[in-house]
Parts: C-alpha cells; sequence; structure tokens
C-alpha cells in the first residue's frame, strides 16, 4: 500500500489542490492571461436582439449593422430561445432592418468543421426583386455539439441591412444547382451581342449604360470589334463596361465536358467585388473555344454585364471546384505491419504528380497512411526484437509531415478574391485559406482547430508575392496533427538539463503552399490548448521540428495561463509546446513508512473520536454534533481516496465512475470544512459566554439545524458545479480537474472557510486570554494552564487553520513534513481534546475498564 501513498503531500487532494494554487500565483504573476480564444463553441458572445427575427416584418426603427465593432464569434439568441441566421431567402424589411442578411450555401454539420458562407442581403431594384441583390462580405460559420450555431460575423457593405435570427429550421445541405441541358443547342442558337461599350477598358464613361430595361430571350454570345469576347469571371473595377456597376460571373468559366451550369453574377461598388447580386444566368462552353450565355435582366438600371476578350478562367474563383485529376487509389495492403511495407506506401504517395487533388483523395490517403504509421508503432511496441529506434521514428516523422504538407498543398486553388477549404479527421484536422489579387479583406479570419488557432498576415505576404507580374496571391495550411507525438516525441527535445518532456499541445504545421514569395511580414502567433493537466513549476518552450529533433530558435512564449499558451514565431514549420519538469528525487523510504503511517494513524483516531462520542455519556449542555459530523465526514473522505488510490488502475478506465468518486470525494472534503466552520462558531459562543452552550443556545443551534448547514451547503457546492461543468471531475487521480479554473469550485468555499476560522480563533485567543487572567485562584486551579495551551494549540488544527500551511511550503521538506502531520491528525487532536483531556470521559473511561478487569476475574 505504501507505493499508493508515496508523496501524500503531492497526491492528496486537498493538499495538491493548495499547493497547485501558490505555484500558480508565484509562476503566472506577471504574465498576462490568453485572451485568445480556440474552439469558437465555447468562446462566444450572444448576440440577443429580439429586433433581428425574420417575424419582425417593416419595423418603425431601421436597424443597421454597419457600423457594429464586430469582433470574434457570436451565438443568436431570440428572448433567449437559440436562433441562426436563416440559409434561405428572408422577406426584404424584416428582422428589424431595409435589406435581411442571410447565408447562401446551408449550414455546416458539427464534422465540416468552420466553413465560410455568402452573405446575401433581398432588396427590390425598380420592379425586380432578388434574394442576393445585395451581396456582403463572406462570414466564417461552424455547427457546435449542442444543435447550435456560431458565426465570425463581420460589418456589412452598406447600411440599412442587418444581421436576420431565426428559430426555425435548418438547412444543411449546400444550395448547389443542378446543370440543365436544353435543347437544341445553345452553341449553335445564339444571338450576338456586339456592343464595344461592354469592354472591360471602357472606363468612366460619358454614357452610362444599363442592361436593366434590355428584353433579353435565350442565348447570347458576346463579340467586341467582331472578335469573340466573354463576361469576365473575376472582380472587375468600378465604373468600367460603359456602365455604373459592371457585372461580372463567379465560379468560373466551364469547361465542354461540364455543359450547362449556372453562374452568379456580381457587381462591384467598390467596397466589395460582389456588393451587388444579380439574378444568375447559365452558361455554356462551346468546342469552338468561345461561350454563349442565357442573359437575364439585372435587378436594377446602371448595371450592364461586361465583355473581355482576354484569356479564360476555368478554375473556380469561389463555388465550383477546380478541375482535378481523377481520384488516385492508394490503399494500405492487407496485414501489412512491417517497416518495408511502410516505406512503400509512403514512396507510392511521394510519387504522386497530381497538382490538384479532390478533398476525398486527400482525406482517404491521409488516413491510410497514418493508419500504416500506427500500425508499425503498435508492432513494434508489442516485440521488442522490432522495436524501432528514435532515428526510425523522427524518420518516419518526417516523411509523414512531408507527404501531409504535399497533399494538402493540392487543395489550392487559384482564386480571385479569397477561398477556404477545411477537413477534420481522427488523426489530423486542417485549415486551407487562399487570398487572390482582388481581395477585399483586411485580414484573413483566424485558423482554427479543436486544439490550437494561428493568426498569420496572409494579406501582407500576398501584397508582397509577385508571380510573373500578373498576380498577387498567397495560401496557407495550417494542420493540427493529433497523434504525431507518437513519432516526433517530446524527448526528442534535447536540453543540457535532465528533465521530464511532455507535449502539452497537439502537434501542428503551418506552410504556404503555392507561394512565391514565403518572407513573413510580421511574427505568427499560435495558440495551443494544453492537452494535458498543467504543471506550474513547470518550465515550457514553443519549440519547432528540425529534421531530428525540436529547438527554440526563432520562438517564444507570448502568454501563457494554465488553459493555454501563445506562441510567437518569426518563421513557418512544424510546431509544438514542451513541459520540462524536474525529475522526481529517489524515493525517500522514511518519508514513505511517514505518509502511511500518518493516514493510518488519522483513520485510528477519527474512528476512536466517532466510538467514544457514541458510546459515552456527556453533560445536557454539550454539544457535539459538529466534532461527530467532522469525524464522520472526513473518516468517509479519506478513506473513499485511499481505497481510490489503491484500486486505481482498474477505476481509471470507466470514466463515469471515476467521476462520481471525485464528485463525493467533492462533497465529503466540503462537508468536512463546512463542519470545521461551524465547530469554530460553536467554540467562539463558549468562550464567548465563559461556559458551555445552555440550554437556549442549543434551541437556536439545534442538532437538525446543524446538519442541514453541515452538509446542504457542500451538497449545493456540489451540485452547481456539476450542473456548470460536469466534464471538471475525474482527473488522472480520480479528483477535481485542475484546468478551466474548475478547481475553485473547492478551493474558493475552503480559501473563505480557512479565512473565517483564523478570524473566530484569534478572536477565541483573545478572549480565553482576556477571561483567563480575571479567573480567581480556585478556577485557576481547575483549568491548569499547560491544558489550556495544549487545547489551544489542538484548535488550531482541529478547526483546519493548519491547512493555512500549505501556502508557505514552496517545496521545503521540513514544512511538507510538518505540514503532512498537522493535516492528517485532525482525527488524533479531537480525540486527545475532548476524550482523553475530558474529565467525565476518562471517569467513564475508568469505569469501563474497571468492570472489564471484574470480569476478567471472575
Amino acid at each position: 500500500m505504501a507505493s499508493f501513498h508515496k508523496g501524500f503531500i503531492k497526491t492528496h487532494p486537498l493538499i495538491s489542490a493548495i499547493l497547485y494554487v501558490l505555484r500558480l500565483y508565484l509562476a503566472f504573476s506577471t504574465v498576462s492571461p490568453v485572451t485568445t480564444a480556440i474552439d469558437p463553441c465555447y468562446n462566444y458572445t450572444e448576440l440577443n436582439d429580439t429586433w433581428r427575427s425574420i417575424n419582425n416584418t417593416h419595423p418603425s426603427v431601421i436597424n443597421c449593422d454597419r457600423f457594429v465593432s464586430w469582433s470574434g464569434w457570436y451565438r443568436l439568441f431570440i428572448n433567449n430561445t437559440s436562433a441562426h441566421i436563416p440559409d434561405t431567402c428572408v422577406a426584404q424589411s424584416s428582422c428589424g432592418t431595409d435589406v435581411p442578411l442571410w447565408i447562401r450555401g446551408g449550414h455546416p454539420t458539427v464534422t465540416d468543421g468552420v466553413v465560410t458562407r455568402d452573405v446575401c442581403g433581398h432588396w427590390s431594384g425598380y420592379a425586380a426583386s432578388y434574394c442576393c441583390y445585395f451581396g456582403s462580405f463572406p462570414i466564417k460559420v461552424k455547427a457546435c455539439p449542442d444543435n447550435y450555431y456560431v458565426y465570425e460575423l463581420v460589418s456589412p457593405t452598406l447600411c440599412s441591412s442587418a444581421y436576420c435570427a431565426d428559430t426555425g429550421s435548418i438547412n444543411t445541405s449546400p444550395t448547389t444547382v443542378t446543370p440543365v441541358t436544353i435543347s437544341p443547342d445553345p452553341c449553335y442558337n445564339y444571338t450576338e451581342l456586339n456592343d464595344t461599350w461592354r469592354s472591360i477598358n471602357n472606363t468612366h464613361p460619358s454614357v452610362i449604360n444599363c442592361d436593366y430595361h434590355v428584353s433579353w430571350s435565350g442565348w447570347y454570345r458576346l463579340f467586341i470589334n467582331n472578335t469573340s469576347a466573354h463576361i469576365p469571371d473575376t472582380c472587375v473595377a468600378q465604373s468600367s463596361c460603359g456602365t455604373d456597376i459592371a457585372l461580372w460571373i463567379r465560379g468560373g468559366h466551364p469547361t465542354v465536358s461540364d455543359g450547362v451550369v449556372t453562374r452568379d453574377v456580381c457587381g462591384n461598388a467598390g467596397s466589395y467585388c460582389c456588393s451587388y447580386g444579380s439574378f444568375p444566368i447559365k452558361v455554356k462552353a462551346c468546342p469552338g473555344n468561345y461561350y454563349v450565355y442565357e442573359l437575364v435582366s439585372p435587378t436594377t438600371c446602371n448595371l450592364a454585364y461586361c465583355a473581355d476578350t482576354g484569356s479564360i478562367n476555368t478554375s473556380p474563383t469561389t463555388v465550383t471546384p477546380v478541375t482535378i485529376s481523377p481520384d488516385i487509389n492508394i490503399t494500405l495492403e492487407e496485414g501489412c505491419t512491417s517497416q518495408n511495407c511502410f516505406q512503400n506506401l509512403l514512396e507510392k504517395i511521394e510519387d504522386i504528380t497530381s497538382q490538384v487533388l479532390s478533398v476525398t483523395t486527400v482525406t482517404n490517403i491521409l488516413t491510410v497512411a497514418f493508419n500504416a504509421s500506427g500500425k508499425i508503432l503498435e508492432s513494434s511496441s508489442s516485440s521488442s526484437s522490432s522495436s524501432v529506434s528514435p532515428a526510425e521514428l523522427a524518420s518516419y516523422g518526417n516523411r509523414i509531415l512531408k507527404i501531409s504538407e504535399k497533399l494538402i498543398s493540392t487543395l489550392v486553388k487559384p482564386t480571385d478574391m479569397s477561398d477556404n477549404v477545411s477537413f477534420t479527421l481522427a488523426v489530423v484536422e486542417v485549415e486551407v485559406f487562399m487570398v487572390g489579387p482582388n481581395v477585399t479583406l483586411d485580414k484573413i479570419p483566424r485558423l482554427d482547430t479543436t486544439n490550437s488557432s494561428v493568426d498569420i498576415d496572409l494579406i501582407g505576404i500576398a501584397k508582397n508575392n509577385k508571380n510573373n507580374n500578373e498576380t498577387r496571391s498567397a495560401a496557407v495550411a495550417f494542420m493540427s496533427y493529433n497523434t504525431m507525438e507518437n513519432l516526433l516525441k517530446p524527448d526528442f527535445f534535447n536540453t543540457s538539463n535532465d528533465t521530464i518532456k511532455t507535449m502539452m499541445s497537439t502537434v501542428i504545421s503551418a506552410t504556404l503552399p503555392k507561394t512565391t514569395n514565403t518572407k513573413l511580414t510580421k511574427p505568427v502567433n499560435f495558440t495551443l490548448k494544453h492537452i494535458r493537466e498543467f504543471d506550474p513549476n513547470g518550465s515550457l518552450s514553443c519549440v519547432y521540428w528540425n529534421i531530428s529533433e525540436w529547438i527554440v530558435d526563432g520562438c517564444s512564449v507570448l502568454k501563457t495561463n494554465s488553459s493555454y499558451t501563445v506562441c510567437s514565431c518569426v518563421h513557418l514549420s512544424t510546431f509544438a509546446l514542451i513541459m520540462q519538469t524536474s525529475r522526481p528525487s529517489e524515493s525517500d523510504s522514511l518519508l514513505d513508512l511517514l505518509n502511511l503511517v500518518c493516514v493510518i494513524v488519522g483513520l485510528v483516531f477519527f474512528s476512536l473520536a466517532l466510538l467514544t462520542f457514541a458510546l459515552c455519556q456527556w453533560s445536557p449542555g454539550v454539544n457535539n454534533v459538529a466534532r461527530i459530523n467532522l469525524c464522520l465526514s472526513l473518516l468517509l473522505a479519506h478513506l473513499l481516496f485511499l481505497l481510490t488510490q489503491q484500486f486505481l488502475s482498474l477505476i481509471r478506465p470507466h470514466q463515469v465512475l471515476c467521476a462520481v468518486i471525485s464528485g463525493v470525494l467533492h462533497f465529503l472534503f466540503l462537508s468536512g470544512f463546512v463542519w470545521m466552520f461551524i465547530e469554530a462558531v460553536l467554540l467562539f459562543i463558549c468562550v464567548k459566554n465563559l461556559s458551555q452552550i445552555s440550554s437556549k443556545k442549543r434551541e437556536v443551534l439545534s442538532s437538525g439545524f446543524l446538519c442541514v448547514i453541515g452538509y446542504t451547503v457542500a451538497l449545493v457546492v456540489v451540485a452547481v458545479s456539476v450542473g456548470l461543468l460536469p466534464e471538471g471531475y475525474g482527473s488522472e487521480h480520480c479528483w477535481i480537474k485542475m484546468d478551466k479554473g474548475f478547481i475553485w469550485s473547492f478551493l474558493g468555499p475552503v480559501c473563505v472557510i480557512l479565512a473565517l476560522n483564523m478570524i473566530l480563533f484569534i478572536n477565541i485567543i483573545i478572549n480565553l486570554s482576556s477571561t483567563l487572567k480575571n479567573l480567581n485562584a480556585e478556577v485557576s486551579q481547575m483549568k491548569q494552564t499547560k491544558i489550556m495551551v495544549f487545547k489551544t494549540l489542538a484548535q488550531f488544527v482541529i478547526l483546519g487553520c493548519s491547512w493555512i500551511l500549505g501556502f508557505f511550503t514552496n517545496g521545503r521538506k521540513e514544512l511538507e513534513i510538518l505540514f503532512l502531520i498537522l493535516n492528517s491528525q485532525q482525527g488524533t487532536f479531537i480525540f486527545l481534546v475532548y476524550c482523553v483531556l475530558n474529565n467525565e470521559v476518562r471517569q467513564q473511561f475508568r469505569k469501563f475498564f474497571r468492570c472489564l478487569c471484574c470480569v476478567k476475574q471472575h
């Protein structure tokens, strides 16, 4: 049993909690807390504006979100009922505004992670009404596990527009348009449109043309001076094409094999390339390398279709995926557990030459690669003869990183403005963000995964990135590997001091794929969530992977607290957060024995005190209810804790059982401290009145009343804690978890009680000292000074005041031993003060032993 009670000071829940707070305070007294959010599902601002309801039509007050200082993620409510931004068209003049905003593309599912959605505003231009008449900057959306959604909102492009809120049903299917097949073939049945003024080079025209009143009918092919042209598929400058707002199509042109497709029509109003939306049109690519369009009237005047004779973009900018290589089928051979098999698999992946792959292909290959590495590690760990050396682990890790970055780079597509791709697997989470030459964002949104996030100045990088003097574009790929530490172990962090290295975060990678100039314009900040229990005595290092080892060059800890750490790095690579802690000293057999003896002795005297209180007769004026319940609470708490540690290996796999045990321990220890406070109050009343509590006092402080207080307070605290954060129970030692500040559900009440007990104890000493000076000689003989001093000092321990000593141990062995002895012997002091040193109890003990001796003699 000694092995399970080794280091009582570090394993006992009360002591470890108090020492934890002291060390946390010392470690972070000068460090600013982290304010960067990780998972927006639990880090959002509530938006509870009733006027946003879709049922608020034709409002008397017109609201506007244009000048709201949006920051971070938001969750919508209507009258405290969870709501969401509608993903279908909203009637004009709804949601407390003129132009109600909704999102197009449907809501994501939880497995989709963070997605980007276009924002549309419904409006009527002249006689034409269109659900996406006004476009606004795109926003990010995430589905959360408890069936709600959070949004990273940004200011709309114009006033009198506001985000809507709806409590109705959700559409989780993207609103895509299915291509249609028409007859006859429009490639040979079209009308020529040969308006020279439509040229994108016709800027700031003297005559403002308008397509609103044109009687469009059927399909059209564009010409400029009899040269074949097409509608631009990238953003066109405002006041071009002989009109105020030039119309272009978003989503790229199709190929001949695509047939007829539908494309959104956008107009640039200066603030955003798609500030004005118009009715979508149909497009078809024809065999002679030209395009035909089924044109419709725009939503208002001063809008006209553009024409361009330049190059064609057959890669979509936002909506339709680019043409990709056929799916590559790479599978793991059945029964593949050898290193050669793994090597062959990696070589197949490295031989892939495709520049663009589908998300499905990339995720399939990544899953196969990580599954293979997992099997290799499992087989090597089960057989010592085939164990993988550290050098081989590092080599495998390098190749996994290399192929991961290569595969994810194939997801980068050309874009005119901005685009993103994200997916989540069991082994890796990926966020890819791309910006193009016409991006309208001041900065890209923070890239988030479950346990990490990154802030990078991709806009600045794109501005410095010129490729053939034509485009300014860039892309960032952010990956969070959930199992990579099995290959790139924290022990690869070589330091001069001999310490224990612990991986405190997931391994992450950040790269700039398909970007010519990868020079950073400013340091990149990574926020890493701690995936293991934080030790305030440990030393944190932000490290990056350099071929065979973790090193710290160019990275530093910017901010940290018990839950997160922000790392700032001047370069991109593969990063992690590693904590170094001192190796435990060699086992001290004397201290182990002392731990075991102290705990057992304490339990024995708790039991003896309870037997004495139960079997002996007490004066009517003595109220032992606090002492009995104090002994009972601490006896059960210490006993349960010891049994839990004894069978921890059996209990720990059952998380629910472990959580229940930690909740019961929380209740028992808290009730013990509440009974210490009640005992302090009763003792204070006793000393104040120079007598035991009178019968009148006992009527006020009856046993039933005290029991209600003693157990209800602890029960309420535990119930509230369970309600607020049920996952806070069940640490590695089946105690309260230290992260998320949940430990304060225990330490908060304990600190308050200790402070009150210290105040009461000091008052008791002052009153008792004053009383002893005024006692006559007869009384002084009855209450011997030495016994009174001992009882007074013993009360210091009984009332729990000695727990304060835990804040001053700070690794000093002699104070830790004193702390251990005093606070494991509360039962011993209770038995000595209230049983052994009580005259009436001693007389009853003598009488009992005399009777016992008489029985033996006869």
